[in-house]
């Protein structure tokens, strides 16, 4: 029996599974078997479940979606991560073939970024490799893409501390460089903002995000549609949440997405109280960048927080002008100030008050 003939009968004795060699080569040498060396390198290619984040995230992008939507949270020792986006979408026929390895539709849109080159064919499928469950919850051509991950931490690590969120510190250079650890949230942020012209991203739990799609749903299809959505297929899936007509409706249409949603979760954001999150670079802005020097900042303003604000040399302003007119006209009524005007700023008025005395 010569050689090839010796591996065809091994192979179908034994299977693939258990013959990872192509050829000894002898000293100790052999060539791997495309599969296992395959095997091998999804491996190394996600060691931590932030490295799964930023490989959905990738895929997300080069779907050309607009709106990414990442939920996580860790219950127990197992990592929930769900990605909505309103990309390109995949068919149905290609939901598990995705997972396999050199699958892409990056044919002739390969490139390099700053995490690696993408567009082998190879990050869901290391993915897959890596999670104790990887899968399409929904997609479908121009109706954008749901891709749900279980991760076992105890055999994929990640970062021990997954509530700090990003800073950004002044180097010696007077350089503004993102600090933290690096966990979900601070891989999720770096993304944003290295591609803040190209897309949105939002980060939060499950809840947080259905809250958010709820919002977007709601301020992006008209009443109309809402109420008479015809085939909820044709609505992209970034909105699907506006539908809800009650809280268990939510909860179901939160489910099939890999968003899992309690009914009482849902009723709360029906009523408002769980609120959408703000976009990462709304928080990177609002929350990360270091506060300027004390000769720097503005005068604090007064007024409501829901409305106008005034500076107070704005309101010094008001007072003074204000009480020379009122000197002017008072002795013309028997009346006289009693001290400074009062300048009070509401959510919809400024209000100013003049204390005063008649003459005697």
């Amino acid at each position: 029996m010569d050689d090839q003939s010796l591996a065809t009968f091994i192979d179908s004795v034994c299977g693939e599974s258990h013959l990872r060699v192509e050829a000894d080569l002898g000293d100790g040498f052999v060539r791997l078997r495309s599969s296992e060396a395959e095997r091998r390198q999804a491996a190394q290619d996600i060691r931590s479940s932030e490295d799964i984040v930023i490989e959905l995230l990738r895929n997300a992008r080069d779907a050309g979606a607009r709106h990414i939507f990442l939920a996580s949270q860790k219950n127990g020792d197992q990592r929930l991560m769900t990605v909505i986006d309103d990309g390109a979408g995949v068919p149905v026929s290609q939901h598990r073939r995705i997972f396999e390895p050199r699958v892409t539709s990056k044919l002739d849109t390969a490139h390099m970024d700053k995490w690696g080159m993408h567009g082998r064919g190879m990050a869901l499928y290391s993915i897959a490799a890596n999670a104790v469950a990887a899968e399409v919850r929904q997609s479908a051509p121009d109706r954008g893409t749901s891709l749900f991950v279980q991760t076992d931490t105890a055999v994929l690590g990640e970062k021990a501390d997954q509530s700090t969120f990003p800073r950004f510190e002044r180097g010696a250079d007077g350089a503004l460089c993102m600090r933290g650890p690096k966990n979900i949230v601070r891989t999720t942020a770096e993304f944003a903002l290295e591609h803040r012209d190209l897309c949105t991203v939002y980060e939060g739990t499950a809840t947080e995000i259905a809250a958010t799609l709820y919002a977007y749903g709601a301020a992006t299809l008209s009443p109309a549609l809402r109420a008479f959505p015809g085939d909820i297929s044709d609505i992209p899936l970034v909105k699907r949440l506006a539908l809800a007509v009650d809280d268990a409706h939510l909860s179901a249409l939160a489910d099939e997405m890999g968003l899992f949603l309690s009914p009482r979760s849902a009723r709360r954001i029906l009523d408002g109280a769980i609120r959408p999150v703000p976009s990462l670079m709304e928080r990177l802005q609002r929350d990360a960048f270091p506060a300027p020097p004390a000769s720097k900042r503005p005068r604090p303003a007064r007024g409501d927080a829901r409305g106008l604000k005034l500076a107070d040399e704005d309101v010094a302003l008001i007072r003074e002008r204000v009480g020379a007119v009122f000197d002017d006209i008072a002795e013309r009524y028997f009346l006289a100030g009693v001290g400074a005007p009062e300048v009070s700023v509401g959510a919809d008025a400024v209000r100013i008050t003049i204390p005063i005395d008649k003459m005697r």
